[in-house]
């Protein structure tokens, strides 16, 4: 028995006005993903706890069957690993975005317009040739991975996580000043290492040819990095250890190969996968089903709801819901559904209101050969709340999945 896992990112969402008070997923047309919750089990799942709005990573965490708040170790360092790079013991990593400011460094665009992965290429280039005082002792690696987002690692012998953001979240509102969270000598060093690393990068980018250009065909400049979301490498047991399987990842986005690499997973690169809305659908689904040949457990992750949810751009999330159901149609028509488990879900729910996470539950679908069947006919959020497996946590899922793969133990006598 193999079990596949597609989690839609930020699939899940509120009703929205102007779907008549639908969300996007009881709006869209998916016969596929309605005929699994007609012919497997369903539920509603809280990816953290009730009303706790989850980050992707700590998300990613627990479908994984992980206890986030055990050994959660910050965001930067996931990101860093999940987009090839390294950080050692004792580094310590960064999320980063390409963002624009005015000159009073108030951000009015904390992602530079979604830069494209070409310009900020080159502004990632510039910037790596920035240098820091020598007497400072750190050196870093910074690397852009997709549109606006980056990571930045920095290497020294006196680091600390325990740093505040400069990302302030919000547009409006300057640039935050990165201060350190206790009163150790290494945060007060980490947080004066970061503070000067920013001002230099804003230099840089001010006046690059890729932002003078990008101001005159209208373009907003990506002319500030943004940190945010301090990390190290979480310290845990692997997939394979746990349950004895073969596990692999297919996804774009450097945040959750991150998740599953930490985890002990193989990643599947896939060429055309992108992490957007504009991402190679099919070719995805296509490695899946050829991964499962050589894995127990493959999941599948597509970013494109969450981005369409976080530009608060419901049409397009439709679309992509459209989308994720020809590859689930894809997947059910290409493996042994006599032999296979596949399961669908949401890390999150994300606001195409609010455009923000929220601690929403998700729907959940589980179909397979010996799955307990319920009277669910629909896959939305209303409707799997009714299914057989009632309201569960996020970190649940994964031995469900391992247990009708025949991959759990007893417990006691």
């Amino acid at each position: 028995m193999k079990a596949i896992l597609v989690i839609g990112d930020g699939m899940a969402d509120r009703p929205l006005k102007e779907l008549n008070w639908k969300t996007p997923l009881e709006a869209a047309s998916k016969p596929y993903l309605d005929k699994m919750a007609k012919n497997g089990i369903c539920g509603i799942m809280d990816p953290i706890s009730p009303g706790l709005p989850p980050g992707s990573d700590t998300a990613t965490l627990a479908l994984l069957g992980y206890d986030p708040f055990k050994v959660y170790s910050g965001r930067g360092a996931l990101e860093a690993i999940g987009s090839g790079v390294a950080v050692p013991p004792g580094d310590v990593a960064f999320r980063c975005n390409f963002a624009t400011v005015n000159d009073d460094l108030v951000v009015t665009d904390r992602r530079a317009g979604r830069i494209s992965n070409e310009d900020a290429s080159k502004l990632a280039e510039t910037l790596q040739k920035v240098k820091l005082e020598e007497s400072l002792g750190v050196q870093f690696v910074f690397h852009n991975t997709i549109q606006h987002r980056a990571v930045l690692v920095l290497h020294g012998s006196k680091l600390s996580t325990a740093v505040s953001d400069s990302d302030p979240e919000k547009i409006g509102e300057k640039a935050l000043e990165i201060k350190p969270l206790d009163e150790s000598v290494e945060a007060e060093f980490t947080a004066k290492v970061l503070n000067e690393l920013m001002q230099k990068f804003h230099e840089a980018l001010k006046e690059h040819p890729v932002n003078m250009e990008r101001i005159k065909r209208g373009l907003p400049p990506a002319n500030i990095i943004l940190f945010r979301g301090a990390g190290t490498v979480p310290h845990i047991k692997p997939l394979s250890e746990i349950y004895g399987v073969k596990t692999a990842c297919v996804g774009a986005a450097p945040l959750v190969r991150g998740v599953c690499k930490a985890a002990g997973m193989d990643l599947v690169d896939v060429k055309g996968a992108t992490g957007t809305p504009q991402t190679d659908y099919m070719a995805k689904a296509e490695a899946t089903v050829q991964a499962l040949k050589a894995y127990d457990f493959v999941l599948l992750h597509v970013k494109a709801t969450d981005v369409a949810s976080h530009d608060g751009n419901f049409k397009q999330k439709i679309e992509v819901i459209e989308k994720i159901d020809q590859m689930l149609k894809y997947l059910l028509d290409n493996v042994d559904l006599n032999s296979t488990y596949l399961a669908v879900t949401a890390d999150h729910t994300t606001s195409c209101l609010t455009g923000n996470h929220e601690g929403d539950p998700v729907p959940l679908v589980i179909t397979g050969p010996y799955v307990r069947c319920d009277d669910v006919e629909e896959f939305t959020e209303r409707e799997c709340a009714r299914g057989g497996l009632n309201r569960i946590r996020g970190r649940d899922l994964m031995p469900i999945l391992m247990n009708l793969i025949g991959k759990t133990e007893k417990f006691g006598a």
